[in-house]
C-alpha cells in the first residue's frame, strides 16, 4: 500500500478509536448495559449492527471465494433479507414480550431448564467451530495477501494478522462492550459499503462490464447437467447445490441464524422498544440485499480476469484480497483495507459480546444467582477468551475438510440449524408442543448433525459399502439437512403426544394467538405505512433478482 493509503487507513482507525474511547466513558453500571446497551439502541444502530455483524471474514474471503469457485450457488444463503423481515414483524413481538437476555432464556421460558441449557451449549460449540475458526482463518488470509508480508521474525504472517485481529478486537469489545459493538458498527457499515462497491465498479470497467463477466461465466458449465455459473437453480443431480435441497435447506439455515441466533438477535433485543427493533430488522434486511453485488459477484469478475489473463487467482478464497491489490488506486486501497477491517473486527466484537452473554445469563448466573453485576461482567470477558482460544485451535481441523471457505461454513451450519429451528417453530406456533419435545427436539438434532460432523472430520477409512457412510455421509449436505429438520419435528410431535404439556398460562404470550389484547395494541402501535412499504420493497427486490438469476 501506498503512503495516501496508510493515511486513509489511518483516519478510519482514528475514527473507530474516537468512537470505542466515548462509549467506554459511560459506564456498565449493570450487566443490562453490558450486554444489550442498556435495551435503549436506536433503529440505525441495530441495522447497521446486524450488517455489520453478519457481514464478516466468511463473506470478504468465503463469498467472494465461493463466487470464483462456483458462480451463484451461494447466492440464496444471500437473499435471505426476507427471513430479517420475519425476525423483525413476527419474532420482535414474542422476545420483547418475554423480556430475556438471550435465545436460551427464550427456550427456558417456553419449554423447561433443560432446553435452555442444552441451546446454550450449542450455541457456544457453533461459535467455535463457525464463527471464530472462520473469521480469524480468513482475517490471517486477507492480510497477508493485502501486505505482501510472508513473515515477520521467522512468523508466518497468516498468525500474526490473525491474533493481532482478535487481541485489538477483544479490547475494544470488553471494555465498551454491546454500545461498543453496536456504535461501531454505524462507522463501519459505510465504509465496507462505500470500499466494496469501489471493487465491483473497478472490476466490472477493467473487464469490460457486466456482459463481459456474464458472458465467461455462462460458459463455464459446473455440473454434468450442463448448468452454469450463472444459474442459480440447477439440477437435482447437482452434487452440491441440488434444487431439491438449496430452495428450503438454505431458508431452514436462514431461519435459524436470523429468527433464533443469539448473533444476531441480540442486536433486536438491544432495541428501546418493538418499533426500534422492527425498523432496525428492515434495514438490517435492506442491507442484506447487497452481499450479492459486493462480494460474490467480485468473485465472479475475478475468475473473468483470471481467465483473461489479466490477474492471477492462486484459488478461489484470495479471490476478493486480489481485486483489492491488483485493481485498486491510491487512496481506494486504505479504505477498502479499512471496510476489510471494519468487517472482520465487528463480527468479532458481535461474537465476543454474545459469547460473553450466553455464558454468563445461561450459566454463571445459574450457579450464582446473586453475583454482583460487576462480577458477571467479569466472567463474561472471561468466558469470551475461552472460546476465542477453542477456535484458534480448530482451524488446523477446519483447513483439512478442503473446502472452499463459505462452503465449509454453510456445511457446518446445515448441521447445527435443524434441530435448533424446529425447536423454535413447533414452539412459537403451537401451544401443544411439550417441554420434553422441546428438550429431546434440541438433542436428538445436535447429535444427528454432529455424528455427520464428526465421521467427516475423523472417520475418513469408512468404506462407501457400510451402513454407516450410506446414512450419514452418502447423502448430499442439503439433503442430510432437509432430513434431519423433519426427523426433528416428527419427533417432538410424537414426544407432544405422550408428556405433559405446558402450563398455558406460563408460557402465555410466548406462541401465535396468545398475546392479550393489551400486548396487540402496543405491537399494533409499533408500525405504520412505512414499515409496510419497504418491507414490500426488499421483497419485490428479491423476487426480482430471482427471476433474472433463475
Amino acid at each position: 500500500m501506498g503512503t495516501l493509503d496508510w493515511i486513509v487507513l489511518g483516519i478510519f482507525c482514528l475514527g473507530l478509536v474516537g468512537i470505542i474511547i466515548r462509549v467506554t466513558r459511560q459506564k456498565d453500571e449493570t450487566s443490562t448495559d453490558y450486554f444489550l446497551a442498556g435495551r435503549d439502541a436506536t433503529w440505525l444502530a441495530i441495522g447497521s449492527s446486524i450488517f455489520a455483524s453478519n457481514i464478516g471474514s466468511e463473506h470478504l474471503v468465503g463469498l467472494a471465494g465461493a463466487g470464483a469457485s462456483s458462480g451463484m450457488a451461494m447466492a440464496h444463503w444471500e437473499m435471505h433479507g426476507w427471513l430479517i423481515l420475519i425476525l423483525g414483524w413476527f419474532f420482535v413481538p414474542f422476545y420483547a414480550r418475554s423480556g430475556v437476555f438471550t435465545m436460551p432464556e427464550f427456550l427456558e421460558k417456553r419449554y423447561n431448564k433443560g432446553s435452555r441449557s442444552v441451546l446454550s451449549i450449542i450455541s457456544l460449540v457453533s461459535y467455535v467451530f463457525t464463527k471464530v475458526a472462520v473469521t480469524v482463518y480468513a482475517g490471517g488470509i486477507v492480510f497477508k495477501q493485502v501486505f505482501g508480508i510472508e513473515s515477520i521474525f521467522g512468523i508466518d504472517f497468516f498468525w500474526i494478522g490473525a491474533v493481532g485481529l482478535v487481541i485489538l478486537t477483544g479490547i475494544y469489545t470488553t471494555l465498551g462492550g454491546m454500545k461498543a459493538v453496536l456504535w461501531t458498527s454505524v462507522l463501519q457499515t459505510p465504509i465496507l459499503l462505500v470500499g466494496s462497491i469501489t471493487i465491483l465498479v473497478i472490476g466490472l470497467i477493467k473487464l469490460g462490464g457486466w456482459s463481459e463477466m456474464m458472458e465467461i461465466c455462462r460458459a463455464v458449465p459446473v455440473n454434468a447437467d450442463g448448468n452454469t455459473m450463472t444459474e442459480l437453480i440447477r439440477s437435482a443431480n447437482d452434487p452440491e447445490y441440488p434444487w431439491t435441497g438449496v430452495i428450503l435447506g438454505s431458508a431452514i439455515i436462514g431461519f435459524w441464524y436470523w429468527c433464533t441466533d443469539q448473533y444476531i438477535v441480540q442486536r433486536v433485543l438491544s432495541g428501546r422498544n418493538q418499533k426500534e427493533s422492527r425498523r432496525g430488522a428492515i434495514l438490517g434486511a435492506a442491507f442484506k440485499l447487497t452481499p450479492v453485488f459486493i462480494f460474490l459477484i467480485p468473485g465472479m469478475i475475478a475468475y473473468s480476469l483470471n481467465a483473461k489473463g489479466m490477474i492471477a487467482l492462486p484459488d478461489s478464497d484470495s479471490a476478493f484480497s486480489v481485486l483489492v491489490k491488483e485493481l485498486l488506486p491510491l487512496g481506494f486501497k486504505g479504505l477498502v483495507v479499512g471496510g476489510i477491517l471494519a468487517a472482520l473486527m465487528s463480527s468479532l466484537a458481535s461474537l465476543f459480546n454474545s459469547s460473553a452473554t450466553l455464558f454468563t445469563v445461561d450459566f454463571y448466573q445459574k450457579f450464582k444467582p446473586h453475583a454482583p453485576e460487576k462480577e458477571l461482567v467479569k466472567i463474561g470477558r472471561i468466558a469470551t477468551v475461552v472460546v476465542v482460544i477453542l477456535g484458534i485451535l480448530w482451524i488446523p481441523v477446519m483447513k483439512g475438510l478442503g473446502k472452499v471457505l463459505y462452503a465449509y461454513l454453510q456445511d457446518v451450519q446445515s448441521l447445527l440449524a435443524p434441530g435448533i429451528a424446529a425447536v423454535f417453530l413447533l414452539g412459537i406456533t403451537s401451544r401443544k408442543t411439550t417441554p420434553k419435545a422441546g428438550l429431546y427436539g434440541l438433542i436428538a438434532g445436535f447429535t444427528l448433525g454432529m455424528t455427520r460432523l464428526t465421521l467427516k472430520v475423523f472417520a475418513g477409512g469408512i468404506g462407501h459399502d457400510s451402513i454407516i457412510y450410506k446414512v450419514f455421509l452418502a447423502p448430499n449436505w442439503l439433503h442430510y439437512e432437509i432430513a434431519l429438520f423433519f426427523i426433528v419435528i416428527v419427533l417432538m410431535i410424537i414426544i407432544s403426544m405422550v408428556t405433559p404439556k405446558a402450563d398455558p398460562v406460563a408460557i402465555r404470550g410466548l406462541y401465535f394467538g396468545s398475546a392479550t389484547a393489551e400486548e396487540k395494541a402496543v405491537t399494533r402501535a409499533s408500525y405504520n405505512n412505512w414499515d409496510l412499504v419497504f418491507s414490500g420493497i426488499i421483497i419485490a427486490v428479491i423476487i426480482a433478482f430471482y427471476i433474472y438469476f433463475w
